[in-house]
């Protein structure tokens, strides 16, 4: 018995074939539109706003809590932490404050990643929001609360690779005045103007003035720590090899990451900066930290470290001056900023 074949397929016509092809485009949008839609509803599904008594108000360390994503809060005496955390704050993948106001950034679902930079008063109640495309990654607040800052990535998702690009915007809460993007600044590097295609900001802290401010910008493969002028909307670089800053209270040291190694897994230290000498001081925390770091205090940092017993991530604290040893201020948190109240 001889075995039998199929038959050939005819070959489509070209009427045929754009039909195809127009099926095939309206099944993949069908498909995109179903699942923006599912992932917006997830997100109206749940609370994202914080409860009525939910405000700002201290001595409290707050933070993003891990369980739900909302900030929460607990008490914060001098450089330890401890007492019953509160939950009930807004929904933020990143969030930092000052006393009287606050900033949370929130991822939007969709197939085109976009980020919510909500402006939100003493009570935690939205005052502004504003749409930005790209994932949220740093966020900071002034002390007095008039300037806010933040950075999304624009591609790629880690500062540890070479394939990310950022957007930096700056937003003054008193003019409303909004800076889409900070690569526009003018730069100096070495003396002289520099240009490059290739610059990108992250990492803002601002000084007590609200004028001064200190970011992180990259190019040709170098970071260099800036020192920024909002008045005259310009930046000049101060020395190489520093990211993520952040002013101490007292405005004399920056903390900041320093890349150590070219380990992917393993590539910063943290470390303090003194503004009046330049000397540096490598901190007692010897594991890999990804952060922007915040000053509880004049002499104790804040950052988070990927948990050890689960996803997520966990807040440690070290004393600023080099000495002493890391210790877990709270499990399954991020974003911590401590507020006076």
């Amino acid at each position: 018995m001889s075995a039998r074949f199929p038959k050939a397929a005819t070959p489509l016509g070209p009427r045929a074939r754009i039909a195809v092809v127009v099926a095939a485009v309206l099944l993949l949008a069908g498909g995109s539109v179903g699942y923006v839609m599912h992932a917006e509803q997830r997100t109206k599904g749940r609370q994202t706003e914080a409860d009525a008594s939910f405000t700002l108000g201290g001595p409290a360390l707050y933070f993003r809590d891990t369980a739900g994503g909302r900030v929460a809060h607990q008490p914060l005496t001098g450089a330890r932490t401890g007492g019953t955390r509160t939950r009930g704050g807004p929904a933020c993948d990143r969030f930092y404050a000052s006393d009287d106001g606050a900033l949370c950034l929130r991822a939007r679902p969709g197939v085109l990643p976009k980020t919510y930079a909500i402006v939100l008063d003493g009570r935690l109640r939205e005052k502004r929001r504003i749409t930005v495309p790209g994932v949220p990654t740093r966020a900071r607040v002034s002390d007095s609360g008039r300037m806010l800052s933040w950075t999304v990535f624009a591609t790629g998702d880690s500062y540890a690779t070479t394939s990310f690009s950022t957007r930096t915007a700056i937003l003054d809460l008193r003019t409303g005045y909004l800076i889409k993007s900070m690569e526009n600044i003018q730069l100096t590097i070495d003396g002289a103007r520099y240009h490059a295609p290739d610059v990108n900001y992250w990492g803002v802290t601002f000084a007590r003035d609200d004028n001064r401010f200190y970011a992180t910008v990259s190019t040709k493969g170098r970071t260099y720590l800036v020192e920024g002028n909002m008045r005259d909307w310009t930046a000049k670089a101060l020395r190489q090899n520093v990211e993520c800053p952040s002013l101490s209270p007292d405005n004399t040291r920056l903390a900041f990451k320093k890349k150590v190694s070219d380990d992917a897994a393993a590539p910063w230290r943290l470390y303090v900066l003194d503004l009046r000498t330049m000397r540096e001081t490598p901190l007692a925390e010897k594991h890999s930290v990804d952060d922007q770091a915040a000053w509880l205090d004049d002499g104790t940092l804040a950052y988070a470290l990927p948990a050890t017993d689960g996803p997520g991530s966990d807040i440690w604290t070290v004393p600023a001056d080099g000495t002493g040893t890391p210790r877990v201020a709270v499990r399954g948190g991020s974003s911590p900023v401590a507020v006076a109240g």
